[in-house]
């Protein structure tokens, strides 16, 4: 990275709360922000994505849909270790086999856009606390009583939250980002956008991220 060029004013983040390679590629973007002088830290953007828009909304078994994913079981166990690799290099323990469901994540996403509306609070909480749940605690992110208890815990008014989840509030705009994000051209995250001119696709490493941002100042 040249030094003597700012990184970039704004980071927009392109991701799933299910998506493993999201919650690695958040440690990364945050080891990049942390290589920086504070004033000079960009703001974070979370967009939402939809690995699997189609999911009832209350799941399926996780088993068959990694064995119907990826061919069966022992080539899901062979993906996903290389993914515990991954998240372990970048500091994470992931405890995949405590998940019992994949979930449909509408309403995580409508708790994210929820939470940043907020322009006094920084998001970044709630989404490292979903990703926590998720992929370390096995918890059902896919569930609005416990998607309430999670924002609780990031510091959010879990009564709010669990309100705003029994509502339709919010699911015609994320069904919309979601489209908006694929008519650009995203088809897998996570996905990183530099001022809106330099995009990263994947969990790509610390430097990578920082070339990013410098060049995207570059091009202002």
């Amino acid at each position: 990275m040249d030094t003597s060029t700012p990184p970039a004013r704004t980071v927009d983040v392109v991701s799933d709360v299910v998506c493993p390679w999201c919650y690695i590629g958040k440690r990364q973007l945050e080891d990049a922000i942390a290589r920086l002088p504070e004033d000079e830290r960009p703001l974070v953007r979370w967009h939402p994505f939809q690995l699997n828009p189609d999911l009832p909304h209350e799941g399926v078994d996780r088993r068959s849909y990694l064995e119907a994913k990826f061919g069966g079981a022992e080539r899901a166990a062979q993906i996903y270790e290389r993914v515990r690799a991954a998240g372990r290099s970048a500091g994470l323990e992931l405890a995949i086999d405590r998940i019992e469901r994949q979930p449909n994540t509408l309403d995580a996403h409508r708790l994210v856009a929820w939470a940043q509306a907020d322009a006094t609070r920084d998001a970044a909480a709630l989404v490292e606390s979903l990703f926590r749940a998720y992929f370390v605690e096995g918890r059902g992110i896919g569930e609005r009583a416990e998607l309430a208890r999670i924002a609780g815990e990031a510091g959010y008014d879990a009564r709010a939250a669990r309100e705003l989840l029994e509502s339709d509030t919010g699911m015609a705009e994320i069904e919309a980002m979601d489209r908006h994000a694929r008519e650009m051209g995203i088809t897998g995250v996570p996905f990183f956008v530099f001022d809106g001119k330099v995009g990263v696709s994947g969990a790509a490493g610390a430097d990578t991220l920082l070339d990013a941002m410098a060049q995207a100042r570059e091009r202002a």
